[in-house]
């Protein structure tokens, strides 16, 4: 542009209407438009949201705690956080330093169509999973496990990093039961969740993407241990046998 404007000075024209046609081109004044299917999506998970919000704060109640409620933040192609900046191949997350939800719509899509995950639950589930975390922050756990990542070196923390994801799963499985005592599940909406924890298990990206595994680089378990943890959470109900640091056999 600057190139642009120093040609157009030489010829005796001004180059202020160079950078004035740039910034009034239509293109950068467009406002971006949401789809039909990424506002549909958006009101799917804020009604997702809401009700893991009434579940949370149930529980938290029974043990005298108060739940604080995450924010959500929906965003496209990147978005920075007070964890950093994210892009959309980063996937849904939850960052504990300012306690929001990020999710970008269109994983969702990957997730139908990539992932072989689709349907409303699947989509569910995920979003469960990242309010996991959170719950986990409320009570203590993120902050323990980011002293580990201070003290730790990657292999041995990437150990504890995936009770911690093992962890979040269960969460999901609990608040998932939750709607199944309300009568909101229907048929086949716990087989999408599992297909979904199936999908994105450690084993199953890694052979997908080069072939093979590294069992000491997993992060977020295998799919067996994904699928297993959010069905004990959702046999429980409840944080009885949440405890995946304590446990020798993931």
């Amino acid at each position: 542009m600057l190139l642009l404007m120093l040609v157009v000075a030489l010829l005796g024209g001004n180059p202020g209407d160079v950078l004035e046609g740039i910034q009034g081109s239509p293109e950068s004044q467009a406002p971006y438009v949401e789809t039909a299917e990424e506002q549909e999506l958006a009101e799917f998970v804020s009604v997702v949201l809401a009700d893991t919000e009434m579940v949370w704060t149930e529980i938290f109640g029974e043990m005298g705690e108060v739940y604080a409620e995450p924010t959500l933040v929906l965003f496209s192609d990147s978005v920075s956080s007070a964890c950093g900046v994210a892009g959309s191949s980063t996937g849904p997350f939850y960052c504990p330093a300012d306690n929001n939800l990020y999710i970008d719509l269109s994983f969702f899509r990957a997730l139908r169509d990539r992932f072989q995950a689709p349907g409303d639950f699947a989509m569910a589930y995920v979003v469960a999973h990242e309010v996991g975390h959170h719950v986990q922050t409320e009570l203590g756990v993120t902050a323990r496990l980011e002293e580990l990542r201070q003290q730790l070196g990657e292999q041995e923390y990437n150990q504890y990093s995936v009770r911690f994801e093992l962890q979040a799963d269960y969460l999901a499985g609990v608040w998932a039961s939750h709607a199944q005592g309300r009568g909101l599940l229907e048929e086949g909406d716990l087989e999408e969740a599992l297909t979904a924890a199936n999908a994105i298990g450690d084993d199953r990206l890694q052979r997908e993407a080069q072939g093979y595994v590294v069992p000491d680089s997993f992060t977020h378990g295998t799919s067996e241990q994904r699928m297993r943890w959010f069905k004990k959470g959702f046999a429980a109900g409840n944080l009885d046998d949440w405890d995946t640091f304590g446990v020798s056999d993931l």
